[in-house]
């Protein structure tokens, strides 16, 4: 995928009404008041979890994502580093979308687009060593520091 397409499904998420109940389909989960999307995963590591093919993997992901902030970066200034940590700790379960991005990642950078009244992040995650290294993005319309 190349950074146009990247960027066009960033801005159709920006538009994209939020449904009313939880939905997934392919590589996007959305619900009240959020989009998670899955950009780019790399292999499984179901056969292989090898140094040299986790590292590669991850290195790709890593690039894309560097790409990616850098466009987003150009288009809406510096993002905030956020530690999705907290919500994975704490005493009630986090509201979506944090409470699946915490279970994948443990930060993700939050750009907040003037006029949009949402906000974009990007993650890089894996739910566990088996599974495919992802690139997340996420759009959602409440402040995810409250």
């Amino acid at each position: 995928m190349v950074m146009q397409d990247r960027l066009a499904i960033v801005d159709g998420l920006l538009a994209l009404p939020f449904p009313g109940k939880h939905t997934r389909e392919g590589c996007q989960s959305s619900g009240p008041g959020f989009h998670v999307y899955v950009l780019q995963a790399s292999r499984s590591f179901w056969d292989d979890r090898s140094e040299e093919i986790v590292e590669a993997a991850q290195a790709e992901i890593d690039t894309a994502f560097q790409a990616l902030a850098t466009a987003l970066t150009a288009r809406w200034g510096e993002p905030q580093t956020v530690a999705l940590d907290p919500y994975l700790w704490g005493e009630d379960q986090a509201p979506e979308p944090m409470n699946q991005l915490c279970q994948l990642s443990g930060e993700m950078c939050v750009w907040r687009p003037l006029d949009a009244g949402r906000w974009v992040a990007l993650a890089v995650g894996q739910g566990d060593p088996e599974l495919p290294i992802e690139l997340l993005l996420t759009v959602g319309e409440a402040d995810p520091l409250r």
